[in-house]
């Protein structure tokens, strides 16, 4: 499962600023590189947060999760709820770990 994790530049901070998560849910990604198809979709979802859609990028990663229903019914994730899932995911794969 592809995860964007989706930033506005902060040019002042030299660092971006966290607005969210997108969960691409097609396989296939009709000709477009997984960047370009999470910014594009990225500026659609967050574009209002910001003065200019330009300040926002995108960072795509591959998740291996075993329970995908809730990030697949969703979609698209606040600031939030992505740090709230991920305290979550880091509690699972610690959980895990102790079982070894």
């Amino acid at each position: 499962m592809m995860v964007y994790v989706v930033f506005r530049k902060d040019y002042g901070r030299r660092k971006g600023e966290l607005l969210g998560m997108l969960v691409e849910r097609r396989k296939n990604m009709r000709g477009e590189a997984q960047w370009e198809s999470g910014t594009k979709w990225a500026r659609q979802a967050f574009g209002h947060l910001v003065k200019d859609k330009k300040n926002i990028f995108v960072y795509p990663k591959e998740w291996k999760i075993g329970d995908k229903g809730l990030l697949v019914k969703k979609g698209i994730f606040s600031k939030e709820e992505y740090l709230e899932l991920m305290k979550a995911v880091e509690q699972e794969i610690g959980r895990e770990g102790k079982g070894n």
